[in-house]
């Protein structure tokens, strides 16, 4: 069964614990659901391996040496490079505080140890999928913001008829002048009679220039 309801890649998790028997036990976990896996047995790991293995999703123990998971979550998520990689933290902490320190520097969900398999991929495959489809979603505002600018941009040269003044369209059609403008641009036209023209077609008319 895929893991991701978004996409046929199979997603990358990146576990970060000291403890080799947990990361053995995560990793088969994870594996065994058609998880991609890389391992950093140190917080400062991390950061050597974020820019090569670009993770789906972090599992990250809070209790290691020179640098906890708190620090190590709190760096990933001040880097505009990595903060929208979804951290889930692996702790036998369960107290309050402890919880809402972590919510508070940006991480997605707590399990507790010890963990149960199918929880941790539920909330794995949870935050995957969330990610995944705000990903999708900001390439496909960005695709329609292009496509807009594209359609409401003049540039370039246009060829236009020195007789009629007609605009000669991308697909090789003339087009009358308003109607080509009013397709690429935000422009709204207000008709009025410019005073050269006045004198010509209303002579009787008293222009004032």
């Amino acid at each position: 069964m895929s893991n991701n309801p978004f996409s046929q890649t199979p997603a990358t998790i990146l576990i970060v614990d000291d403890n080799a028997k947990n990361v053995q036990v995560l990793g088969t976990i994870l594996m065994d659901a058609q998880y991609r896996v890389a391992v950093a047995h140190r917080g400062q790991l991390v950061f050597d391996l974020l820019p090569k293995v670009k993770p789906d999703l972090v599992l990250l123990d809070i209790m290691m040496p020179e640098m906890d998971g708190y620090e190590v979550c709190r760096r990933m998520k001040a880097d505009p490079a990595t903060a929208g990689i979804p951290v889930i933290f692996l702790t036998a902490k369960t107290e309050t505080d402890d919880i809402v320190l972590g919510f508070d520097l940006g991480a997605a969900d707590f399990v507790s140890k010890p963990f149960r398999a199918k929880e941790l991929l539920a909330r794995a495959q949870t935050h995957i999928a969330l990610t995944r489809l705000q990903q999708s979603l900001e390439k496909k505002n960005q695709e329609l913001e292009a496509a807009l600018a594209n359609v409401k941009t003049l540039s370039g040269l246009l060829p236009i008829c020195s007789h009629c003044k007609k605009i000669r369209s991308d697909n090789n059609e003339w087009q009358n002048i308003e109607v080509y403008v009013s397709e690429h641009t935000e422009a709204d036209f207000s008709h009025s009679i410019c005073p050269d023209c006045a004198r010509v077609h209303f002579p009787d008319y008293n222009v004032h220039p």
